[in-house]
């Protein structure tokens, strides 16, 4: 999916070619395709009657294209495309996607989305039959899930949440909001039938850190809506830093397909639910990362990415050194350091004693969000996500990892995946994680 593929010139049934040039057909290859492609040179053949060459001359000598050097470890690249294979055929999820990125430039060291294909096979076109079971295949070959997927984040909104709240004043930094399980809001037309928002489990009293570390959905239903005494930011100023943080926005990244995110609004629901008005409930849900918020996998990069150097999004790039440092830069977010250190720390208790604890390792400390995200009316396949950055104390790399549609019974997933990268890393690459 980066490297794409390419389409040979066309030739008739006699064998003559009446196209000229290579075409970029699909990643790196179709948006470099320019610098790539150089310019054809040109040859004069004299041949007999009989088809053999009796003389020829070269008019105009053909000149290679640039080279370009791509940002990516293919090694690397490789254990994450392993990492998510395994998961996929072992946990039963419908594929995946990871990256990895810069969090100074916006080099991305590692993307890949499973499953693939053979883009050598794409490029020949002479094996009709695979090709054409690639592109009736279930499993979607083609689609670039890291560029091109849109899915349900989940509790990796949290720490946007947890900024959000910490900036506007509906929190400080040491005030505990007790989860005992769920909240009951009553029902004004039959006060015998409340409607109940469960969280994941009994979380008991949290700070915002505390809250981040265990994933607790009470404490930023009520941050998010309000509850009792406890006031909450309410949607339109969700939606705002939501969109703040780039969800409603393509990253600008140089592979082509990129999708960007949906955040759900009271003019989305009434769009998309005939009219219907935007309740409290959708304010609960949608703080917790469910309801109509879909993202890419880059577009949750980037604003961790931004979590991390503490409020620059980036433009990623899949070319070594192929920005200047101002066009690297797609948002800055001016929000106090103590806000950016709150929801850090927060994150790295995740792993230090929260939900994360399988990526602790004294090799280098990492600070994550993961985020189960439930889908369809059932809800018995969930998306699920590993976000984070390391090392902590001097970020250099931010990481997103999605595997899809998977069961929803099953405990293993994207954070899986990346404790794998890491243990690969600290083996074969620890200049990474220095």
């Amino acid at each position: 999916h980066v490297v794409g593929y390419v389409k040979y010139p066309s030739k008739d049934s006699s064998g003559f070619y009446y196209e000229e040039n290579y075409r970029g057909q699909s990643g790196v290859e179709k948006t470099y395709n320019d610098t790539l492609a150089g310019v054809n040179g040109l040859k004069i053949t004299e041949t007999d009657a009989r088809g053999n060459v009796t003389s020829e001359s070269v008019i105009q000598k053909p000149q290679n294209g640039q080279d370009l050097t791509l940002s990516i470890d293919a090694k690397l690249n490789e254990e994450l495309y392993k990492a998510m294979k395994d998961i996929k055929e072992t946990r039963g999820f419908t594929g995946g996607a990871g990256a990895i990125m810069d969090v100074n430039t916006g080099e991305i060291l590692a993307i890949t989305s499973f499953p693939g294909f053979d883009q050598n096979v794409v490029t020949k076109g002479e094996d009709s039959k695979e090709i054409a079971s690639l592109f009736a295949s279930s499993d979607k070959p083609f689609l670039d899930r890291a560029v091109s997927g849109l899915y349900t984040p989940g509790s990796i909104v949290k720490p946007i949440m947890g900024l959000a709240a910490l900036q506007e004043g509906v929190i400080t930094e040491n005030k505990q909001i007790l989860s005992t399980g769920s909240i009951s809001v009553p029902n004004p037309y039959d006060k015998t039938k409340p409607t109940i928002y469960k969280d994941w489990r009994v979380n008991g009293l949290t700070n915002i850190r505390e809250a981040l570390a265990v994933s607790s959905d009470v404490y930023f239903y009520e941050v998010g809506g309000g509850f009792a005494d406890q006031k909450g930011l309410g949607i339109n100023a969700i939606d705002r830093y939501f969109e703040m943080f780039g969800m409603t926005e393509k990253t600008g990244i140089d592979i082509p397909g990129e999708n960007s995110g949906t955040v759900a609004s009271p003019a989305w629901k009434s769009e998309n639910f005939n009219g219907e008005p935007w309740r409290l409930g959708d304010t609960y849900i949608t703080s917790i990362g469910q309801y109509g918020t879909q993202v890419t996998v880059l577009e949750a990069l980037r604003w961790v990415g931004a979590i991390a150097n503490k409020g620059t999004l980036l433009v990623p790039t899949v070319v070594l050194g192929g920005k200047s440092p101002s066009a690297r830069v797609f948002r800055t977010i001016d929000l106090p350091d103590s806000v950016w250190t709150a929801v850090q720390e927060g994150m790295k208790q995740g792993v230090d004693m929260g939900i994360v604890g399988i990526l602790k390792t004294p090799a280098v400390v990492i600070a994550a969000k993961t985020g189960t995200a439930e889908l369809g009316a059932t809800k018995s396949h969930v998306n699920s996500w590993s976000t984070g950055f390391f090392p902590f104390d001097h970020p250099h790399y931010a990481f997103a990892v999605l595997m899809e549609n998977g069961p929803a019974n099953n405990s293993v997933g994207a954070t899986y995946v990346m404790q794998e990268v890491v243990n690969w890393m600290i083996q074969n690459t620890p200049e990474y994680i220095k």
